[in-house]
């Protein structure tokens, strides 16, 4: 299973991890989580749903929210970069999405933005396409895509 992968390289690499998540409630942390001995290695996880968390608990800023909306690369980024600052981690996943029902034609149902930053590197953000596959198969590809994005910066 890629979570006790992902437990294991971070512990070897002496890192801890963060998630800063907003459409996927936290499940990346509990997939982290459910491990036993999880601890040495999840520092934190941030459950920012509303964009008022998005800003108290991470520091996005009312700016980048007002100009690009919540699901945006530069929301996700700006999340990525604040679990970071509000942490003693070295690593973090931030996602933010519409998981639906619904969605528009400039923000479709499935889009999801993924930010990842660890110290010493520029954040590096993503957009994907998971598409209308209703609001539980939507949460779970955004959760395990993010544990593949934590386990390809721990494998570098």
């Amino acid at each position: 299973m890629i979570t006790k992968e992902i437990l294991a390289l971070a512990r070897a690499k002496g890192m801890m991890i963060t998630t800063a998540e907003s459409c996927t409630g936290g499940m990346v942390a509990a997939a982290l989580t459910d491990i036993p001995g999880s601890s040495a290695v999840v520092e934190r996880g941030f459950v920012t749903y509303s964009n008022t968390a998005k800003i108290e608990m991470l520091g996005v800023s009312e700016p980048t929210l007002a100009t690009y909306g919540a699901v945006s690369e530069q929301v996700a980024k700006e999340m990525a970069d604040g679990a970071l600052r509000h942490s003693a981690a070295q690593l973090a996943v931030s996602i933010t999405g519409i998981a639906g029902p619904g969605g528009s034609e400039h923000k479709p149902e499935g889009r999801v933005c993924f930010g990842l930053a660890r110290i010493g590197q520029p954040t590096w953000t993503e957009t994907v396409e998971f598409g209308p596959l209703g609001r539980g198969a939507v949460r779970e590809s955004a959760r395990t895509h993010a544990l593949e994005l934590l386990f390809i910066s721990l494998n570098e």
